[in-house]
C-alpha cells in the first residue's frame, strides 16, 4: 500500500488542510508553531502510530458570545489517497486507488474506514465485528457461494454482495487485515539518538518477527533474534565510529523480550577508554552527528529490504505479500549541525528518496533543504487566525501546463525556493544589463542591498514564461514590480506590448509595470526617453567615461554624448563610440552599464525617475 497524499480535519491547528503530498521527498516549511509537527503527528495518526488525545482535537471558533467556553470539534479525521498493489487488490477485493481515513470522536476511539459503496443491509457494513458462525448464517441467508468457509473468504463474498446491493458511497470499516498493510512510519528528530536507535532497531525487530521461518517458535528463537539485533547494533556502532572519529568507543546492547516486545537499546559513547557515557551527557552537536550516522545506516537497511523479494508460493501456500511503503520522517534534521553536515543531510535524503517504495517527509526551517528540491515538493505552512493553512507554489492555480513549468522557470531566472516562499517583494527587469546594474544603483540610493531590503531580482529575457511566473506570484499575494525600458513597448513580438500585459494582468497592468523613460503622471513637463541609458545626464556619462574609458585623444565632454541623442538607439551609439575612441572601451552593453554603476558614488548621479522606482520598491517590500 502506497500513500500518495493526505488531508487533515480537526487535528490541533489543522482545521482543514487538504492534499499534502507524500513524495521523494516532501519538504514541510513554515514559521515556528505553523503546524509542521502537528502535520507529522496527524500522519502518524493515520498510519496507526499516534493515539489521539484530548488535546489533539481542534477547538472550534466560538460564535456568538465572547465569554462562551471554547468547544472542541466533534471528530478528528485524517484521510489518505492510497494505491494498492496487486496482492492487496486481490486479498481485500478493492480497486487500485482507494481513500482510507482514520477518525476519532469525543470518546477518542479511532476507526479505520474506506470510502466505497455502502451496503443497504446494515449488517454488512462492518464485517470485522462478526464471528465465523454469524458470517456463515449471512452467506446462507443471501444464497452465496464463497470459495471456502474460512473467515476471509466468507467476508470477501459478503463484501462483494454488499457492493452489488448498495444505495450510495460512504465510509465503511476496512476489511480485516488491511490495517496491517498501512505504510511503515519511521520518524527521526535527532534530539535523542537513543530514540533513533530504538526506532530503527524496532523496525528490524518487527521484520524478524514476521520472518516465516521464525513463526511459531517465539520461545525457542528469542535468543536468536537478540543475537541478530546485536549484530545489527555492532554494525551500527562501527558506522558511527567511522563517521565520528573523535569517539573512541560506541556500544549498543539490545534488550528483547517477546512478552514485552523490543524494550530498549541505550546508546553509550566514549571519547577515551573507560569513560563511556550516555548521550544525554553530551552536547547537542554531538547528538546530531551521531543521529546523522544512524540515519545513514538506516538508508543501507532500507535499500537491503528492497532487494529482498517475497518468496513465491508453491502448492497450496499463499504467496508472501510484497513489502509495504516506508515513510521516513525527519523533524528539523540539520539543527545544530555545521554546514558540511547539513550538506550530508540533503544527500542522505536524496539517497533514501531514490530507494523504491520509500518516501521522505522533512519538516525544516533550513534554506539548504528547502532549496534542494523542486518547488512543487515544498509544502509551506502558516498560521492565519490561529489555524494552519497550506501554501503550495507550482500547483493548481493556473492550469496543469503552466504548473508543470513554473519550477523550471523560477530556477531559470535564479529564484530559489526559499526566496519564492519568504521574500516580500519581487523585482523583474528586462535582461542582463538591468540585472547587473540595478543592485549597485539600488545600494547607492538606498544604502542597503536588494537582499537586505527583502527584494528578489530576476530578469525576464523577453521570455513569456516570466510573465506566467509574475502572474503566479501576484495570485500568491506577493508584491511584484516589472521595470522595463519605454521602447520595449514597440519590440516586435515582445512580451511588454500593451495587449500582452493586459492579457496577463488585466486592467491593473500599470500597477505592476513601470516603464523607464515615460513621463510620470504628476510631471507632464518631463522629457520622454526610450531606455535606461538615456536617463543618465550627459555630464554623468562624460565624468564616468573619463574615469574608466580614457579617450584616445583629449577628454570626454558632455557634448560627445549629447550628440548621440535623438537618432537611433542611444545605448548602442554610446557603446560604439566608447569602443572606437578608447583603448579600454566596454565589451558590451551589460558591461558598460555595470562599470558605469560601479563608478558612481553620489546618489544624485542616479536618474530621478530611477531613484523614485527604488524608493517605491522599498515601500512595497516593507
Amino acid at each position: 500500500m502506497h500513500l500518495n497524499s493526505f488531508s487533515v480535519s480537526g487535528f490541533r491547528s489543522l482545521t482543514e488542510v487538504a492534499d499534502v503530498p507524500v513524495r521523494k521527498p516532501t519538504i514541510l516549511a513554515g514559521h515556528n508553531d505553523g503546524g509542521k509537527s502537528a502535520l507529522l503527528d496527524a500522519l502518524a495518526f493515520l498510519l496507526g502510530e499516534h493515539a489521539l488525545a484530548e488535546d489533539d482535537r481542534t477547538y472550534l471558533t466560538a460564535d456568538g458570545e465572547v465569554e462562551s467556553a471554547p468547544v472542541r470539534c466533534e471528530e478528528s479525521s485524517v484521510e489518505g489517497a492510497f494505491t494498492l498493489d496487486a496482492w492487496e487488490q486481490e486479498r481485500f477485493d478493492l480497486p487500485a486507488q482507494v481513500r482510507l481515513r482514520r477518525c476519532s470522536g469525543e470518546a477518542l476511539i479511532s476507526r479505520l474506514e474506506v470510502w466505497q459503496p455502502i451496503p443497504a443491509d446494515e449488517r454488512l457494513r462492518d464485517l470485522s465485528q462478526l464471528l465465523v458462525p454469524a458470517l456463515r448464517d449471512l452467506v446462507k441467508e443471501f444464497g452465496l457461494s464463497p470459495s471456502s468457509m474460512r473467515k476471509p473468504d466468507l467476508e470477501q463474498a459478503l463484501r462483494m454482495y454488499g457492493r452489488e446491493h448498495s444505495g450510495s458511497d460512504g465510509w465503511v470499516a476496512v476489511p480485516a487485515g488491511l490495517d496491517k498493510r498501512m505504510p511503515r512510519y519511521l520518524p527521526f528528530d535527532g534530539k535523542k539518538p537513543d530514540d533513533a536507535v530504538k526506532t530503527v532497531l524496532v523496525g528490524r525487530f518487527q521484520s524478524y518477527m514476521a520472518d516465516p521461518d521464525l513463526k511459531g517458535k517465539l520461545t525457542a528463537i528469542e535468543d536468536e533474534v537478540q543475537d541478530r539485533l546485536r549484530i545489527d547494533a555492532k554494525s551500527l556502532c562501527e558506522h558511527i565510529e567511522m563517521r565520528c572519529p573523535d569517539l573512541q568507543k560506541v556500544s549498543v546492547e539490545p534488550d528483547v523480550s517477546f512478552q514485552q516486545g523490543f524494550k530498549a537499546a541505550p546508546l553509550r559513547v566514549a571519547r577515551r577508554a573507560g569513560e563511556a557515557v550516555g548521550l544525554d551527557r553530551t552536547g547537542l552537536g554531538s547528538n546530531r552527528r551521531v543521529s546523522l550516522a544512524i540515519w545513514e545506516w538506516t538508508s543501507e537497511l532500507l535499500a537491503e529490504e528492497q532487494d529482498t523479494t517475497p518468496t513465491t508460493s508453491t502448492g497450496d501456500e499463499a504467496p508472501e505479500p510484497p513489502p509495504v511503503q516506508t515513510i521516513v520522517v525527519y523533524d528539523e534534521p540539520d539543527t545544530h549541525l555545521d554546514y558540511t553536515h547539513q550538506r550530508k543531510i540533503m544527500q542522505l535524503i536524496r539517497t533514501q528518496s531514490d530507494i523504491p517504495n520509500v518516501s521522505v517527509l522533512v519538516a525544516t526551517h533550513s534554506m539548504n533543504l528547502i532549496d534542494g528540491v523542486d518547488i512543487s515538493d515544498v509544502v509551506h505552512l502558516k498560521l492565519e487566525d490561529h489555524r494552519t493553512v497550506v501554501e503550495r507554489l507550482g500547483t493548481g492555480l493556473l492550469g496543469d501546463d503552466i504548473d508543470e513549468h513554473l519550477g523550471k522557470i523560477a530556477a531559470a531566472v535564479g529564484l530559489r525556493n526559499s526566496v519564492l516562499l519568504h521574500e516580500r517583494c519581487f523585482l523583474a527587469v528586462e535582461g542582463e544589463t538591468e540585472q547587473r546594474a540595478f543592485p549597485l544603483l539600488f545600494r547607492l540610493c538606498e544604502g542597503m542591498s536588494l537582499q537586505a531590503a527583502g527584494i528578489a531580482l530576476w530578469a525576464c529575457f523577453n521570455n513569456e514564461g516570466a510573465l506566467h511566473l509574475a502572474r503566479y506570484l501576484i495570485k500568491q499575494r506577493r508584491t511584484i514590480m516589472l521595470v522595463v525600458d519605454a521602447d520595449s513597448r514597440n519590440v516586435r513580438k515582445g512580451i511588454f506590448k500593451t495587449p500582452k500585459l493586459t492579457e496577463f494582468f488585466g486592467s491593473h497592468a500599470s500597477r505592476y509595470v513601470k516603464f523607464l523613460g515615460e513621463p510620470e503622471d504628476d510631471a507632464p513637463q518631463q522629457e520622454k526617453y526610450n531606455e535606461l541609458e538615456e536617463l543618465f545626464h550627459d555630464d554623468v556619462w562624460a565624468r564616468v567615461a573619463n574615469k574608466i574609458w580614457a579617450k584616445t585623444c583629449g577628454i570626454w565632454q558632455p557634448a560627445d554624448f549629447a550628440a548621440l541623442r535623438g537618432e537611433g538607439k542611444f545605448s548602442g551609439a554610446v557603446q560604439e563610440m566608447l569602443q572606437e575612441r578608447s583603448e579600454n572601451g566596454p565589451g558590451g552593453k551589460p558591461e558598460m552599464m555595470y562599470e558605469l554603476a560601479m563608478a558612481l558614488d553620489d546618489p544624485d548621479d542616479v536618474p530621478e525617475q530611477l531613484r523614485g522606482v527604488f524608493k517605491q520598491l522599498r515601500e512595497l517590500a516593507s
